[in-house]
């Protein structure tokens, strides 16, 4: 059974949000690069011939840096309620979308001669997981985007307030 609360228990949750971090928000965005990581570790390192040295490979691996530190960045930003950090996890989130649909479909639809054997460069299982991976880690982006949005807006309108009874 929930309870309704009352307006002034708004009013002191809201004015607990000044002194108080937004930890849900950035232990989101460590969810997301984890689950970054959990990918980043199943893709580089498969040893399937020569199929993972190219250049699309070398920049998958920078990217997937500047992403880190990005998201980190970010982590950081939102803990204090900075709401246009809201924008890069919301970035961060849809490039995780997209990256789906490279590496991990090129390498399930590839083969690759090994030892004189054509062979799957990702096999079924190793596909999944790298989708499931990128999956948690956009939600994961998302959702403390649209939340850190929510909750920044929640803040600045309650400042507003004290703002405008103080005068």
């Amino acid at each position: 059974m929930s309870k309704v609360k009352t307006p002034e228990e708004k009013y002191i949750q809201r004015d607990r949000m000044r002194f108080i971090k937004n930890s849900a928000c950035s232990n989101l965005c460590y969810l997301g690069l984890l689950f970054d990581v959990f990918y980043f570790v199943l893709v580089y390192r498969q040893d399937v011939g020569t199929y993972y040295y190219t250049i699309q490979i070398g920049a998958s691996i920078i990217y997937n840096l500047v992403f880190m530190l990005a998201v980190f960045l970010a982590s950081e930003a939102v803990k204090n309620y900075k709401k246009n950090y809201s924008i890069v996890l919301l970035v961060a989130g849809v490039m995780q979308i997209v990256r789906m649909f490279v590496i991990p479909v090129q390498a399930h639809n590839a083969e690759t001669l090994v030892a004189g054997e054509e062979v799957m460069v990702m096999t079924n299982g190793t596909f999944t997981k790298a989708i499931v991976y990128l999956a948690v880690s956009a939600a994961a982006l998302l959702f403390s985007a649209v939340l850190n949005y929510i909750r920044c807006s929640a803040l600045e309108a309650h400042v507003k307030s004290l703002e405008n009874s103080k005068a």
